[in-house]
């Protein structure tokens, strides 16, 4: 996530601005981001199982 995040800011920097590369970083950064929000357990994760039983 790190690299697409220096490559988006890189791309911004240069003169011929390539809308690919920046595309292509954000999405990479994005799928960083959904995979680690799906490691971060829920705040109502206890609630949820009380109301399952």
């Amino acid at each position: 996530m790190l690299i697409a995040i220096g490559v988006a800011f890189y791309e911004q920097t240069t003169a011929d601005k390539n809308v690919y590369v920046g595309v292509i970083a954000m999405a990479v950064f994005m799928f960083g981001m959904m995979r680690l929000s799906a490691k971060t357990p829920s705040k109502n994760q206890e609630k949820e199982k009380e109301d399952v039983q």
